[in-house]
């Protein structure tokens, strides 16, 4: 028998697209814990700051609340600067004894860039405004770069329909999206 210590949290997807001044991050929905669902419609994108920054997580729920903490602490302290908030937090995240514990990943975007936070210290600035992490990612950031390419849709719809593509292929990817945009 399994316990829940021992039962691994999957379940995320997380897609922005930067195209024509929007930006967008969608998030889906769905917690497993093992093999079940546990959740559908949980909230993995948020919008901070008076709507002037966009945040996602993948990864475990307890982790990216605090680390959704210590983010909003670290732009506090940086006035308000993304670059230097999010070098801030994976330099914490990554030295310190127990945020280095946490099992999460970020991605931030405001009105100039799009960054990706690990705990490994990395703060990532993506290839043609396309981000995308957890389960499902990777199919995300395919599907966008792809639309980002070849389609006239805004970042939004977009961000949309490759949350969709990755719906239809990652067994820990649902249809229930948040979806959170900034225009410029």
């Amino acid at each position: 028998m399994q316990t829940i210590q021992s039962i691994k949290m999957r379940g995320t997807t997380i897609c922005c697209v930067r195209k024509n001044n929007q930006v967008a991050i969608a998030g889906d929905g769905q917690v497993t814990l093992g093999d079940t669902v546990v959740k559908h419609g949980a909230k993995k994108v948020r919008s901070i700051r008076d709507g002037s920054i966009l945040t996602g997580f993948a990864g475990s729920t307890a982790d990216a609340m605090n680390l959704f903490e210590k983010f909003e602490a670290k732009l506090d302290e940086h006035t308000g600067s993304l670059t230097r908030a999010a070098v801030a937090l994976a330099k914490d995240w990554r030295t310190d004894r127990y945020l280095r514990k946490l099992e999460a990943m970020m991605i931030v975007a405001d009105a100039e860039r799009t960054l990706i936070i690990s705990g490994n210290g990395d703060v990532l600035e993506p290839d043609e405004g396309v981000a995308a992490i957890g389960s499902g990612g990777a199919y995300a950031k395919a599907a966008a770069i792809s639309l980002v390419r070849h389609s006239s849709l805004t970042a939004e719809e977009s961000a949309h329909e490759a949350m969709k593509i990755a719906a239809d292929i990652c067994i820990y990817t649902n249809t229930s999206f948040t979806i959170e945009s900034l225009e410029f």
